[in-house]
């Protein structure tokens, strides 16, 4: 056969020298001309085409099929990576009509499996996600079909174009063939994640991460920002053992790529700017996983008044001591993550935080101070200039771990002073927040500060009421933190107003519960201002009247906005029917006055 001869090593080098132009060649392209390598490479594979079909005339048409299947995998992939799609598809279909007959075989199965994740690339790309599913679909099938019936490290594509002593040894040949089928398993995440089929998705995404971490394929930045988004899609499950370990793991991998580089390195600024934002971004992960930990404990402990229930307490730290062992020890074998050098230093990041619920307030507080060093990790990054709406919303969720962490505080004083560090870390963004810029970030700070000072008002009141009686700067600071929530809630309410500043006749679903706690608070500070003015007091009442009837009347006109508001709208009905009555005495009271 004349491919064995000088013609063969010829075919061979130029096939060698076409994947060194695309694969290494083509990153040194100017912008003037992005593709020149590409364009080269494509020209030497179709020389090769052309040598193949006169070196191999006579030559076993199983081996010619193959070798032809290879030129137009290469030639598919090639106009795939020049935006060249229908010429792609076109080379790619030919590939796998050549290998239809024999794609179990060891010397097929490899290069069918990259041709169908290429086609399915190729339909992504078209936003045909269905049809890029069946392709990717067919290739994981073809894997697990050939590891059960056959198993044996398989010929990559590229030695088909090699000599005998250039030939892989089979650990390079499974390394090569383990790598294609992780690249099936990531493009299938994400077509899982287009067709909105998330369980699944993050089941791949997972499988993926793994297979990059025991086969060393994977980029240390990219594998971490996929590693912190899965722990995301475990906290909205409430896996919190899940979520933990795939941000352990991202911090450690992320760790590879090296520290923060200095000025002086060799990276670009560029660089440099785009690794700092990528661990601020981890960083963000942390502080989100450490927030739902605390509120979900929050939401067990609480009782019907928003209070940590201690008989629930000492119930989930009794059922806590018997289960916890057991469910860890099951559950942690299906998501580890990595070799035992990484598992290590991944237990031991795990071990700074804890993924069972706190019960306690020396459980959150642990919880809480982790949060709160990812957050000044996260601010040194998204700075407020350039990085506004990034900013603020560390900052709230710097306050929102403030307000879970105030719930297991037992004392009221103390609580206090946690909501006070809210207020001061809030109030400074909002003053120098343009709401024609930002009208939704501006209402979201009116009705958290607004919210904050009202719950300060009320742990105010009961810390008064166990006084025997109250004195003048009780008094004051209760009317002081009421007046400040009123003026946060009415600009809250002022900021729904149209540009004739006319009050919506109905409200939007999005704004309709806030307006309408907001209106109803509002009712209830107005009742709690303390004064020894009877007529100041009168009209106290009289506002606080005006607002609960606000919200009857409303939810009597429309009687979709019921479900939002039961509990507001009993005890506003109730108040409704009660404060006249209170009014009048009152009046009575005066009367000789007036």
């Amino acid at each position: 056969m004349a491919a064995a001869g000088g013609g063969w090593a010829a075919v061979c080098e130029k096939f060698r020298t076409a994947r060194t132009l695309s694969a290494v060649e083509s990153r040194k392209d100017p912008e003037t001309e992005p593709y020149r390598s590409k364009y080269s490479a494509r020209a030497l594979l179709q020389e090769v085409k052309q040598l193949l079909s006169a070196a191999e005339e006579g030559g076993e048409a199983r081996l010619v099929a193959v070798r032809r299947a290879v030129l137009e995998y290469e030639l598919g992939v090639n106009h795939t990576d020049t935006e060249e799609l229908s010429a792609g598809e076109e080379h790619l279909q030919r590939c796998t009509q050549l290998l239809e007959p024999h794609r179990l075989s060891p010397d097929c199965v490899s290069l069918y499996i990259q041709a169908q994740n290429n086609l399915g690339i190729l339909w992504s790309e078209r936003d045909e996600i269905k049809t890029a599913q069946t392709y990717l679909e067919s290739a994981e099938a073809l894997y697990n079909q050939y590891m059960k019936e056959d198993g044996n490290p398989p010929l990559d594509p590229s030695e088909h174009f090699m000599s005998e002593e250039e030939k892989l040894t089979d650990q390079e040949r499974s390394k090569r063939f383990e790598k294609a089928y992780t690249h099936t398993l990531y493009y299938l995440a994400q077509v899982y994640q287009h067709l909105e089929m998330i369980e699944k998705a993050a089941q791949y995404c997972h499988t993926t991460l793994k297979r990059q971490l025991e086969y060393c394929g994977y980029y240390p930045v990219e594998w971490a920002l996929n590693a912190a988004t899965l722990s995301q899609y475990y906290l909205s499950k409430q896996c919190f053992m899940e979520s933990r370990h795939c941000l352990a793991a991202a911090s450690v991998i992320f760790s590879q790529a090296g520290q923060v580089p200095s000025a002086e390195d060799s990276e670009t600024e560029q660089d440099q700017q785009d690794l700092r934002q990528r661990k601020a971004e981890i960083a963000r992960c942390w502080i989100k996983y450490c927030l739902n930990l605390l509120q979900s404990a929050r939401k067990l402990l609480e009782d019907n008044i928003g209070e940590l229930d201690p008989d629930r307490q000492l119930e989930l730290k009794a059922q806590r001591k018997k289960e916890e062992d057991e469910k860890e020890k099951g559950r942690k074998k299906a998501v580890l993550f990595g070799t035992s050098d990484i598992c290590d230093s991944v237990l031991a990041m795990e071990e700074k935080v804890s993924s069972v619920y706190p019960l306690d307030f020396q459980e959150a507080r642990e919880i809480f101070l982790v949060g709160q060093n990812y957050v000044r990790e996260a601010k040194e990054f998204f700075q407020v200039d350039g990085y506004v709406t990034d900013h603020i919303e560390i900052v709230q969720d710097h306050s929102a771990l403030f307000k879970v962490l105030a719930f297991f505080e037992e004392d009221y004083e103390r609580r206090c002073k946690m909501h006070k560090r809210r207020i001061d870390m809030l109030e400074p963004i909002y003053a120098d927040l343009n709401p024609q810029y930002y009208l939704l970030i501006s209402r979201q700070l009116q009705f958290e500060l607004a919210d904050t000072y009202y719950e300060m008002m009320d742990l105010k009141v009961a810390i008064g009421n166990r006084l025997e009686e109250l004195d003048s700067h009780t008094i004051k600071k209760i009317n002081s933190l009421a007046q400040l929530a009123i003026k946060y809630y009415e600009l809250f309410l002022d900021s729904l107003r149209n540009p004739d500043k006319v009050f919506p006749e109905e409200l939007e679903e999005d704004v309709l519960r806030p307006a309408m706690v907001a209106k109803f608070h509002i009712a209830r500070l107005y009742g709690k201002l303390i004064t020894s003015d009877s007529k100041k007091q009168l009209e106290n009442m009289q506002t606080s009247l005006e607002y609960y009837t606000f919200l009857v009347d409303y939810c009597e006109k429309y009687p979709n906005a019921v479900r939002a508001v039961e509990t507001e709208l009993e005890l506003s009905k109730e108040m409704v029917g009660l404060l006249p009555t209170r009014m009048e005495r009152l009046r009575a009271k005066l009367c000789p006055f007036i």
